[in-house]
């Protein structure tokens, strides 16, 4: 039997649904951490039981993911050999994914009960203070499961979208650890400190090791940042919850395809109805 969300989320210490000081103090700690350095973690926001019920889902489910593997640049871009043979849009790196795609969450299981407990889309807001935010309404991409396993990680590479909202379910025996040079691009690309990041030489990287339970807002777009390798037997579960600025969005059907390795009627329907004119 799936336990409810008042006993898998710590409401003790994090009052997320809960108005009064002691909300209100929290928000102030994670809004003051995402302006220091764009990155957030509420340690241990999911208790015992509920790390062990959403490691029980994922693992029913695991066999649902999808892999691929690519070779990317920190910038998702193509290799442009008008450029220098070190600047970093010309240093590739081997990438792979492993997505167990939402509609295999259950609206009645551990994950969904979380992310429905209410007030905890109000909370994420409130921490990122964004004013237009909407639960992304894609059927396979609204809350999804990373699953990395030995020899995976995630290289070096800045976020298209501007903030993400990761829970921590399982680590992996060794590495995984998350590492970040926190605002390290703004108006300027600094692609010479970009560069020494991916050298190794660089002293302005953060690294985390996140634990089982915690819920991690993290601002990615000007933030270079990785998943470090993985090794052991053990493979690490990460949930991420998708939100984005207009009501009604789903993705692109290529886009989705290459992810999920399959789409739904939803993507083909609203293909042409964008918000915007961007690449995905």
């Amino acid at each position: 039997m799936t336990p409810d969300a008042s006993s898998m989320i710590d409401l003790e210490t994090y009052p997320i649904a809960q108005p009064g000081p002691a909300r209100v103090r929290l928000l102030a700690q994670v809004q003051r951490d995402l302006a220091r350095d764009g990155c957030a973690v509420l340690k241990r926001f999911l208790t015992p039981v509920g790390i062990a019920a959403l490691t029980r889902e994922v693992e029913r489910v695991r066999d649902k993911g999808h892999r691929s593997f690519n070779r990317t640049n920190p910038y998702f871009t193509e290799d442009d050999p008008a450029l220098p043979a070190g600047d970093p849009r010309r240093r590739f790196f081997e990438r792979s994914n492993c997505f167990i795609p939402a509609d295999n969450f259950a609206a009645t299981g551990a994950l969904r009960r979380v992310h429905d407990f209410p007030g905890f889309d109000g909370f994420i807001q409130d921490c990122l203070q964004e004013p237009r935010f909407y639960r992304y309404a894609d059927p396979l991409a609204d809350v999804i499961v990373n699953m990395a396993e030995a020899g995976a990680g995630f290289p070096w590479h800045f976020d298209t979208n501007n903030f993400t909202v990761t829970l921590a379910i399982q680590n992996a025996d060794h590495g995984g650890a998350f590492e970040y040079a926190a605002g390290i691009r703004d108006r300027d690309e600094n692609f010479a400190e970009v560069a020494r990041v991916l050298d190794g030489t660089s002293d302005r990287i953060t690294t985390l090791h996140l634990e089982p339970g915690d819920l991690q807002l993290f601002r990615g777009r000007n933030s270079l940042h990785r998943v470090a390798p993985l090794q052991g037997a053990t493979p690490r579960y990460v949930a991420i919850f998708s939100y984005v600025e207009f009501p009604d969005m789903v993705g692109a059907p290529e886009r989705t395809r290459q992810l999920y390795g399959r789409v739904l009627p939803i993507h083909l329907e609203r293909a042409a109805l964008r918000a915007d004119d961007l690449i995905d």
